[in-house]
């Protein structure tokens, strides 16, 4: 394995706040419902097992929309940015919403996939997700992904530099999330927020189904919310549904894991490969995504360019939809 390139993003973050939509925060509740949001649900067969996916009811080319949730979420959190298109006239087709290995309804591989080897690295999951897409009858594809589908977007699209066509990335996890997961002690000045979500995940994963009980427990007697708060730039504001399926998705041994992951990543040496636009929304209130995270993206990535959200936090597809819709336009426009 070779030695990760440290970030060097320890600096406080300062804001560029560049949006000025004035839609209502937060406008759209989380759908669980895939007819709801236009989608049918389909199994196929990946080199991880068989995973449910969320599709277009047809395929209309070869070029599909794949869209990557984050940590503590699955494909259904991306339903109040798919109800923004529509409200706009823009519903997109060939779309592909993939629940990761070890979230949503998709289990978590066995730890051995051949020769001993651990089956849950970034790697096998990204070639998991072209798998998915390829058995769908897709050639080539457009990549979206929050939080930690940001990162599994980033490193597909590094060993598909011919086949991305874009990447479309809302707060994803890239240097300072890396830095804390690898050195949460050391680096807890850096994100607080995170070293102290990995810390209780980190105790939490031990436990397997019953701490999904007690996290619903803690939903039921409203202090998840409290919990998620730093989250969001208006934590009151946003709908119970969303704080609900938080409840419902968070995956402590899935989070531990990922974290393991973006602790041992060389980001530099990897998205250096990139060769598609990337485009990345963040927004200023977000705990787990820094303005150096930003400035180090645009270093290393040589068509990337970012962009920060006034009204957001770390769920700015759910917290401001229309304007993530404006930011991520290179990637959503192939589905108008």
């Amino acid at each position: 394995m070779s030695t990760p390139v440290r970030s060097r993003c320890s600096a406080a973050p300062t804001a560029d706040p560049r949006d000025s939509r004035s839609d209502p925060y937060a406008p759209f509740p989380l759908r669980t419902d895939p007819a709801q949001s236009g989608l049918i649900t389909r199994q196929v067969t990946t080199r991880l097992g068989a995973l449910l996916v969320r599709t277009s009811p047809a395929r209309t080319g070869t070029t599909a929309t794949v869209l990557l949730h984050g940590a503590a979420g699955s494909w259904s959190t991306w339903t109040p940015l798919l109800e923004s298109a529509r409200a706009r006239g823009d519903a997109p087709a060939d779309l592909v919403l993939i629940d990761l290995p070890g979230w949503g309804e998709a289990p978590l591989p066995d730890r051995p996939l051949r020769n001993g080897r651990d089956s849950r690295t970034i790697d096998a999951y990204a070639r998991a997700v072209t798998d998915a897409v390829r058995a769908l009858g897709y050639l080539e594809w457009n990549l979206i992904g929050h939080s930690l589908g940001g990162f599994v977007a980033l490193h597909l699209a590094s060993i598909e530099p011919v086949r991305t066509r874009s990447v479309g990335l809302v707060s994803p996890t890239t240097f300072s999330v890396m830095e804390a997961a690898a050195h949460p002690l050391r680096r807890f000045g850096t994100l607080p927020a995170f070293s102290a979500l990995l810390a209780v995940m980190t105790v939490f994963a031990p436990l397997g189904r019953a701490a999904a009980v007690l996290l619903s427990g803690f939903n039921r007697i409203r202090l998840l919310r409290a919990v998620v708060s730093p989250l969001f730039a208006h934590p009151s504001l946003v709908p119970g549904s969303v704080v609900d399926a938080l409840a419902a998705e968070v995956r402590p041994q899935a989070f531990v894991i990922a974290a393991r992951q973006a602790g041992d990543y060389d980001a530099e040496e990897n998205w250096r490969r990139i060769t598609c636009p990337v485009r990345s929304v963040r927004g200023e209130h977000d705990v787990f995504v820094t303005s150096c995270d930003h400035r180090m993206l645009a270093e290393t990535i040589p068509q990337a360019t970012t962009v920060v959200l006034a009204a957001a936090g770390h769920f700015g597809h759910i917290e401001a939809p229309g304007a993530v819709l404006d930011a991520l336009a290179d990637s959503f426009s192939p589905l108008s």
